[in-house]
C-alpha cells in the first residue's frame, strides 16, 4: 500500500533532528532503537505518516513513507547497488514499459529489480539471473521487504555467459562484469525491435561492449551515456552547489535488435 494509514511490512523512514536517516520495515510487536530511544512498531502501524513521532527518551522524529529510491540507498546490500539517478536512466533508456518481458543480469541486491518489477506492472514479468547464491538470497529478501510477494518475478540461479534460456524477450538489462559475453545469446532470446542495455563502470568495457553489438550484424541505434547529478544546497541567500555530488557512477549502452545483415557477422571471442 502506498496510501492510507500505515500498515505492517511496509518500509518507513524515520529522520531525526540532524537529517540522519533510519529505515524500519513495520512490524508487529517489534520495537526500533535508535538513538533518541526507543519506538514501538505497534504505535506507528495503523497511523499517518509525514508526521512528528516521539521515543521513549523524548526524541522527535518525522516519519515518512520510503519511496523507492529512499529504500535503495538505505537497503542492506551484498553487492553495489545502482544509484537512484541510473535507475531512472535505465527505465527510460531501455524503454521499460507496462506489460513488457524484461530480463535483468545479475539481481545483486536487487535495486534494479525492484525498479523493473514497478515498471512492468501486473501484466509484465522479470526474469532476474543471479549466480551468486548469497545475493540472490539477499535480493529476495529486499525485494519482498520493498514490494512483498510478486507474481511477476521469475528468479534463476543462472549463468547468462553460458545461454539464455527464456526467449521472446522485450528488453535485456545487462549489469554484468562482461555484457559482451551475452551478445550472441541476446541475438537469440530477444524480440525484433526489442532493447538491450549494459551498465559498465568503465570505459574497456563499454568499449568492448559496442564493439561485440556493432559485430554481431543484429543491433543498431547504438548509444552510450552516462549521468551526472549535483545536489544544490538553498538557504535564504546561501545559493550554492553542494560540495559533494554523486558524478560518474556506470556507462550506460543501448542497442535495437534488428534484422540480421547477412555478410556483416563475424566470429568473435
Amino acid at each position: 500500500m502506498r496510501s492510507g494509514p500505515l500498515q505492517e511490512g511496509e518500509p518507513v523512514l524515520l529522520i531525526d533532528r540532524k537529517d540522519r536517516r533510519y529505515l524500519l520495515v513495520l512490524r508487529a510487536g517489534a520495537v526500533a532503537d535508535l538513538r533518541g530511544g526507543k519506538l514501538l512498531h505497534d504505535d506507528l502501524i495503523g497511523t499517518s505518516e509525514g508526521r512528528p513521532v516521539r521515543t521513549t527518551r523524548g526524541e522527535t522524529f518525522l516519519m515518512v513513507r520510503a519511496t523507492l529510491a529512499e529504500f535503495v540507498l538505505e537497503m542492506p546490500r551484498g553487492a553495489q547497488i545502482i544509484y537512484p539517478k541510473d535507475l531512472s536512466a535505465i527505465l527510460l533508456g531501455a524503454d521499460i514499459y507496462p506489460g513488457a518481458a524484461v530480463l535483468e543480469a545479475g539481481t545483486g541486491s536487487g535495486a534494479l529489480t525492484m525498479t523493473l518489477l514497478r515498471a512492468v506492472g501486473p501484466q509484465g514479468r522479470v526474469f532476474s539471473y543471479e549466480v551468486r547464491e548469497a545475493f540472490g538470497r539477499l535480493a529476495a529478501q529486499n525485494i519482498s521487504r520493498y514490494l512483498g510477494s510478486s507474481d511477476q518475478l521469475v528468479m534463476r540461479a543462472q549463468d547468462i555467459y553460458e545461454s539464455i534460456p527464456d526467449h521472446d524477450l522485450d528488453r535485456i538489462v545487462l549489469d554484468v562484469p562482461e555484457p559482451w559475453r551475452v551478445v550472441p545469446h541476446a541475438v537469440q532470446a530477444l524480440r525484433l525491435g526489442g532493447i538491450l542495455l549494459s551498465y559498465v563502470p568503465t570505459v574497456p568495457q563499454a568499449v568492448r561492449t559496442v564493439e561485440l553489438l556493432r559485430q554481431s550484424g543484429a543491433f543498431a541505434m547504438i548509444e552510450t551515456f552516462e549521468t551526472l547529478v549535483r545536489p544544490w544546497n538553498i538557504e535564504g541567500a546561501s545559493v550554492r552547489p553542494a560540495h559533494r555530488m554523486v558524478a560518474h557512477t556506470a556507462f550506460i549502452t543501448t542497442a535495437r535488435r534488428v534484422e540480421q545483415r547477412t555478410g556483416e557477422q563475424r566470429t568473435v571471442n
